[in-house]
């Protein structure tokens, strides 16, 4: 599925964090901190280009990682995103083959993950999932109104 990030949506989510982005090249990266809580991490967004024949695409593949002091996390073939000023936090998906995985940052340098989630689950009755599947299934629910091509399957 063809993405990329534009120049705005790049603004979008300094508005949401509160920080001014750092361009390096093809990295764009967020510092966050939190001083009440004492968290800090760092989020980039990666444009690769050049892939082995192998894995090559023609659209430029795009990485979300999260580097924190305990812990690295990666969303590989981002394919949308949703920045919302309301609630503080910028939600990046990635979606393919019948699952959605999602990465949520917060404004308060907080993250979490949720992966491999199966897409008919973004659409069903909330309320008649177990609850350890709500949170997820809510969450990444948000990315329905950005594929065209969903359904829920």
């Amino acid at each position: 599925m063809a993405f990329s990030f534009s120049e705005t949506d790049v603004e979008r989510m300094a508005s949401v964090f509160g920080v001014d982005p750092v361009q390096d090249g093809t990295v764009t990266r967020f510092e966050l901190t939190h001083s009440e809580s004492g968290r800090r991490l760092t989020v980039e967004l990666t444009r690769i280009r050049d892939l082995p024949d192998t894995l090559a695409t023609e659209e430029p593949l795009y990485l979300v990682s999260v580097y924190a002091p305990s812990s690295f996390l990666q969303l590989q073939g981002c394919t949308g995103f949703i920045a919302s000023q309301e609630l503080g936090e910028v939600i990046f998906f990635a979606r393919q083959g019948g699952v959605t995985n999602g990465l949520v940052i917060e404004r308060e340098a907080a993250c979490s993950l949720y992966a491999n989630v199966a897409n008919r689950m973004l659409s069903t009755d909330f309320t008649q999932l177990p609850s350890e599947l709500v949170m997820s299934s809510v969450a990444l629910s948000m990315s329905e109104t950005l594929f065209s091509d969903f359904n829920g399957s």
